[in-house]
């Protein structure tokens, strides 16, 4: 299982800089205004093989009056609760503020936690010395970085990844394949689970956020054998008020983690929203198989082509991840579950099938051949064989003498063209061009 890994500070001291930094790509929106960060952002990040989540978080204003502010500082704590290891941020340009000291007060309520004091904007030699005022804050050690240049973040990426939980001894249900069901509060989660097992397993009202803890049961029936994991994903925790999307969120990382598929459910009285699309990410970052069943379907009104139009809007949401599975069921009328269970075990199947090299020469090279990466700066690009990379979801590496100008829509049309010859619906694929 990988770790949760949250970064927290006052405004404008570089978090999402340094979130954007870890995860390798501009996904924060960075700015000098403080609280640009409003929505909490999620990201995979790898370090010496070890993968983690991490977690941009906002501002931490403790009594504001602003509404937002409020709000932020509620989802600051949460992500304080879930994560295995905060990163707690300060300017190194401007020492230790009050703010700072009173972020730092909120830490002193959870011993418990692992904090790693972080001094940001350490840019020069001269603010390299004055951040070791730091240590006023009562931490065994500082790590001084500049997150706009990397400076200094080898050593705290070291240090952080040895803070995270160690993988747990396998158990004998370990073998079996794992399968989440994630999905908002209040879609129908917990019904699915009760409906596919005949039992009242989990606690089943019109309340949102009625389960609170990942619940893992056995399912053996009709030929599968399998985990069902029930995330809704809610802990209720002392002094602190809910904010059930984020709850759900923090939550459905850790159910993702450790699946092989995840079963996203979306209600279909409420449209797709943008949570449901930022949850097929993270299944997708995950590299975990997708299946998505569109419960409550009974209540819709049926119109000429509605399934059609509905699913044509969640793929091009989606895009260009658009190969996977949609099923519109109804739990409560027991229609169509059956059917998509059998889905469910298909995409397992396609995330762990292997294609012999031998095969995908045989079908990708004429392909390529017809259709080679464009030249650039008058260099052609030769793509001489591809296979199957060793590891436990599909990866393709395409051997060829100048991969650093294959750029990301030819990735694309490989991944296409592996997709057509190759059932690998429901699966997340990626591609790497490496030098022959």
């Amino acid at each position: 299982m990988a770790g949760i890994v949250a970064i927290v500070g006052r405004p404008n001291v570089g978090k999402s800089t340094l979130f954007n930094r870890l995860i390798g790509h501009r996904d924060a929106i960075v700015d000098e205004l403080a609280g640009v960060t409003r929505d909490r952002h999620y990201g995979k990040s790898e370090w010496n093989g070890v993968e983690f989540t991490v977690v941009d978080t906002g501002g931490y204003i403790e009594g504001s009056d602003d509404v937002f502010e409020r709000e932020i500082c509620k989802q600051v704590l949460i992500a304080l609760e879930e994560a295995d290891v905060v990163l707690f941020l300060i300017d190194g340009q401007t020492g230790v503020t009050d703010l700072d000291l009173a972020v730092n007060d909120v830490f002193r309520k959870y011993p418990e936690k692992k904090i790693m004091l972080v001094v940001n904007k350490v840019d020069n030699s001269e603010i390299y010395l004055s951040s070791f005022e730091a240590y006023e804050l009562g931490y065994e050690k500082i790590y001084p970085i500049s997150a706009i240049s990397s400076s200094g973040t080898g050593d705290l990426l070291d240090d952080l990844i040895s803070l995270l939980p160690k993988k747990k001894q396998p158990a004998p249900e370990d073998n079996l394949p794992h399968i989440a069901i994630v999905g908002r509060p209040n879609v129908g989660k917990s019904s699915l689970v009760n409906l596919l097992l005949d039992d009242e397993r989990s606690i089943v009202t019109p309340i949102a956020g009625t389960t609170r803890d990942a619940v893992h049961s056995r399912f053996n029936k009709f030929g599968h054998d399998f985990i069902l994991i029930d995330t809704a994903g809610l802990r209720k925790k002392a002094k602190i008020h809910e904010d059930i999307e984020f709850y759900s969120v923090m939550r459905t990382i850790r159910a993702i983690e450790d699946s092989d598929v995840c079963v996203l459910m979306l209600d279909a009285t409420m449209g797709i929203e943008s949570q449901d699309i930022n949850i097929i990410h993270l299944i997708q970052k995950n590299r975990k198989g997708l299946v998505v069943l569109v419960n409550k379907w009974d209540l819709i009104e049926k119109e000429k082509n509605i399934t059609v139009e509905y699913e044509k809007t969640l793929r091009d949401r989606t895009a260009p991840f658009v190969d996977y599975p949609i099923h519109f069921v109804s739990v409560l009328n027991k229609q169509r579950v059956l059917k998509a269970l059998d889905s469910i075990v298909a995409v397992y199947k396609n995330r762990s099938q292997k294609i012999p090299t031998s095969k995908l020469n045989e079908l990708l090279l004429p392909e390529i051949e017809n259709y080679p990466p464009p030249a650039y700066k008058g260099k052609y690009v030769r793509i001489k064989y591809v296979v199957q990379l060793p590891t436990t979801t599909p990866q393709f590496a395409f051997f060829c003498n100048l991969p650093q100008y294959v750029k990301d829509p030819y990735k694309r049309f490989l991944e296409n063209k592996i997709r057509q010859h190759f059932n690998f619906s429901g699966v997340p694929l990626e591609i790497f061009l490496r030098k022959k």
